[in-house]
């Protein structure tokens, strides 16, 4: 059986939900929108069932642990579909946000609210931190315990002030999947 190729984003509310929708499609891809929560309500295994039925790639898959403080709902069912022996994680969009507990991140590269890659972590607003290759999320505690080929950090997904929002394309975002897709080689097959 092939691999199902999926990008993993770190967060699922209403506006990262629709964002990654609408720039999957242009993609060639798709959303398992049933993952979409706050927090994400399925298990690991019943994401994988889920995935394994998708039709087009890549697959955008997206997890939130709404706050939890440790690993919650949300990293419990990222940890399961990352290490499944049928799924290809092509690289992951660590969302940065401002959590009531910090958890934080390693991360390879950040994209910032202008567009740029930077080995700076990135605040929810997509502000270089003052964190050399660290972001701090709400779905972000597991990142580190799984074997991704490149994390990418990047702001709140469909807002970051008005830079990322969908009615000008959601451009961060773009470019953030464009680099992961561009790294993995996704673009060559």
């Amino acid at each position: 059986m092939k691999r199902k190729k999926i990008i993993i984003v770190t967060d699922g509310d209403v506006y990262a939900h629709r964002t990654i929708q609408s720039l999957a499609k242009e993609f060639g891809g798709c959303t398992i929108s049933l993952s979409q929560g706050n927090p994400t309500s399925f298990s690991g295994k019943r994401m994988v069932e889920i995935i394994m039925q998708a039709n087009k790639e890549p697959i955008f898959v997206l997890f939130d642990d709404s706050g939890y403080m440790g690993e919650g709902p949300g990293e419990r069912a990222l940890k399961y579909v990352a290490k499944d022996k049928n799924i290809e994680v092509l690289g992951i969009l660590a969302v940065a946000s401002n959590a009531h507990h910090m958890e934080w991140t390693k991360v390879d590269v950040s994209m910032d609210n202008e567009g740029n890659l930077t080995s700076y972590g990135v605040d929810k607003y997509g502000v270089p931190d003052v964190e050399f290759g660290r972001i701090n999320g709400d779905t972000v505690y597991c990142l580190d315990q799984i074997n991704a080929p490149l994390v990418v950090g990047i702001g709140d997904i469909g807002k970051m002030n008005g830079k990322d929002d969908i009615e000008i394309g959601s451009p961060i975002t773009r470019k953030a999947i464009e680099y992961i897709l561009e790294r993995s080689g996704f673009l060559d097959e």
